[in-house]
């Protein structure tokens, strides 16, 4: 597939982007969704992708968590309280207080000489690094939790940025999934929000929302943080993923489109040395310059 010249149509989950442009109209029929389905392809970052060959599921089949023993579909797991959350330069964030949390697949990294896993949700009001000493039953965990890292070797850069230290409230409660009914699944998920310990920060996600993919984050930064973007291929032959933004119609559900929602590839380079590569979107960031 010649990813800088294909333009295509892909809805996944009843969500659309459409060769990474944004829609004309306010609203898009149902009926026209079931239309404009794209079948997935295997790309650079994993074997089901959409749009762009970097943009993937995290593992080709199951969920995008690290699965427990529970036939119940519950894939919380056991952790004990009282220990640090870090993010992706290691600082600490606050401290703990949940007792179960999702870890998300493949995601793993050492701070201040002790193995972490990366908790999609977390006390600081964010996702997080937790020592993999505080999960229960750490022995099946470590058995499950796999390595995946987003990759970039070849990709040309383009222009610095830095995560901001502000966001558009107007964005926030927007969804980035046609017609959802979970409690996220927002703009404000992508967006440097203020967290509970008072500082902004913000995902880096393994993929763009609103594909089916699993919207994963792989690491959390704090506002401020350089952003190299990537000339990154994508069926549209831009150098990024739109994705259109859903409020609320006339009967309370999230069918009535109201915007798009711009994602950029490209990667941080941690205060431990750490070079992480992944999605940002781009209302979270601002251009800058001195990126590593």
């Amino acid at each position: 597939m010649n990813f800088k010249r294909a333009v295509s149509c892909t809805v996944v989950l009843a969500s659309v982007a459409c060769g990474g442009q944004a829609f004309e109209e306010d609203t898009v029929a149902a009926e026209d969704l079931a239309t404009t389905r794209q079948a997935a392809f295997s790309g650079v970052n994993g074997t089901v992708c959409e749009e762009s060959p970097y943009n993937c599921k995290l593992r080709p089949s199951g969920g995008n968590r690290v699965q427990t023993n529970d036939t119940s579909d519950d894939d919380s797991w056991g952790i004990v309280t009282g220990v640090p959350i870090r993010d992706g330069n290691g600082t600490i964030l606050g401290t703990s207080t949940r007792t179960r949390s999702l870890f998300n697949y493949g995601q793993t990294r050492t701070f201040a000489g002790e193995l972490h896993a990366f908790a999609t949700s977390t006390s600081n009001g964010s996702a997080g690094w937790l020592p993999m000493s505080a999960i229960l039953g750490r022995t099946s965990f470590e058995e499950k939790v796999g390595h995946v890292s987003a990759l970039s070797s070849g990709l040309s850069t383009m222009a610095c940025y830095a995560v901001r230290n502000s966001h558009d409230t107007t964005l926030e409660l927007k969804k980035v999934v046609y017609d959802s009914t979970a409690e996220h699944e927002r703009a404000g998920d992508y967006l440097p929000l203020v967290r509970a310990n008072g500082l902004r920060s913000v995902n880096l996600t393994f993929n763009v929302p609103g594909f089916g993919l699993g919207g994963v984050a792989v690491d959390h930064f704090p506002a401020g943080t350089k952003f190299q973007r990537l000339d990154v291929p994508t069926n549209s032959g831009a150098p990024s993923i739109d994705i259109p933004l859903w409020v609320q119609d006339s009967v309370g559900r999230y069918r009535q489109q109201s915007g798009t929602m711009k994602f950029i590839y490209g990667y941080v380079i941690a205060a431990t040395g750490t070079r992480r590569n992944g999605w940002m979107a781009y209302d979270a960031l601002e251009v800058s310059s001195g990126c590593p």
